[in-house]
């Protein structure tokens, strides 16, 4: 397949229309099959897939060296064309506890400095901190990765999970290529402000979370037990009668997908992607067939018919249950 491409904000890198999400290679979804991890990423960079995300505390740096193998084992061509977006700033106990975040100027020079080693690469192509560090101005945060970039270290700056007020402020410091946040059929927070204000500014959207951590993608059923690890079986959405409510909405969107003669998954994609050229879509697919899977969303074309279908059978809102329990809710500017 010739993989389609999008453009991270008017200031940011050409990237594939689609993106790998990683962090379920390493943590927070139970146990990961690293074999697995390693022949997923390998056919997602076959396929045309460019941006791979991750996070230097998933796996606690665990999810950084993983991605660094696949790509030293990778075909040089293959390699060259990989466009790596990373967090940082989360800090974590020995019992991996979350203690908060720091975006002091020094702590972004170490975290960088121990992402680039961990990667085995000399640039991180966007660089941003997974939360706004309450403590530190996004301007000094900014500032420092700005500093990175003058030196070569970073190609550009991102942000994760801020709101409108401080986009405005990051991009009065620095040219941002793009506001990675959670967006999806049950996930639309973002389009009331952020949204409008990521394009007046010119700034793209990294969607992640388009599947609702699986939640949406038709393949979780209600009797599903979660292994030891897997943040779900604390998540919200999750539990109890919301889980049983959030089932229905999918089953809703499976007759659509069933017209079609595509799967729940592929229309959920299918939804981000037609919100615009300036979003690129996440998949957190930790195996080929899933990769596979994903990728057939972007044969799937939504008319005008097929997007009111979808917001009659899973309204803005139709939800139950926050996104995260309430200690996570808490870190979300958003």
């Amino acid at each position: 397949m010739t993989m389609r491409t999008r453009t991270l904000g008017t200031t940011g890198p050409q990237v594939s229309a689609l993106g790998l999400g990683c962090m379920g290679m390493s943590a927070l979804y139970g146990e990961a099959d690293r074999a697995e991890s390693i022949a997923t990423l390998h056919a997602a960079l076959e396929a045309g897939v460019t941006l791979l995300d991750t996070g230097d505390f998933y796996g606690m740096g665990h999810n950084e060296m993983l991605i660094g193998e696949a790509l030293r084992a990778a075909p040089a061509a293959r390699r060259e064309q990989a466009v790596v977006s990373v967090k940082f700033g989360a800090l974590r106990g020995p019992d991996g506890s979350w203690l908060g975040y720091d975006g002091r100027p020094a702590a972004v020079q170490n975290f960088a400095a121990y992402s680039l080693q961990r990667l085995g690469v000399d640039h991180i192509d966007v660089y941003r901190i997974a939360r706004l560090d309450p403590e530190v101005p996004i301007e000094e945060t900014v500032g420092a990765i700005a500093d990175l970039v003058e030196k070569g270290y970073v190609r550009h700056i991102g942000l994760s999970e801020v709101g409108a007020e401080t986009i405005r402020r990051a991009a009065a410091t620095a040219p941002i290529s793009d506001l990675q946040i959670e967006y999806s059929l049950i996930s639309r927070g973002i389009e009331e402000e952020i949204l409008p204000t990521t394009r007046e500014l010119g700034i793209g959207i990294t969607a992640y979370g388009v599947l609702s951590r699986g939640l949406i993608s038709g393949h979780f059923t209600a009797d599903r037990k979660l292994g030891a690890g897997d943040f779900r079986a604390m998540s919200p959405r999750f539990q109890g009668d919301n889980l049983r409510h959030n089932l229905n909405l999918v089953e809703a969107l499976r007759k659509i997908a069933g017209q079609k003669g595509v799967s729940v998954a592929q229309i959920a994609i299918a939804w981000v992607l037609s919100r615009g050229e300036d979003i690129v879509p996440l998949v957190g697919a930790r195996r080929r067939d899933r990769l596979t899977e994903a990728l057939g969303a972007l044969d799937v074309t939504l008319d005008p018919a097929d997007l009111a279908a979808i917001e009659e059978a899973v309204p803005p809102g139709a939800a139950a249950g926050d996104r995260y329990p309430a200690a996570q809710m808490a870190h979300l500017e958003t």
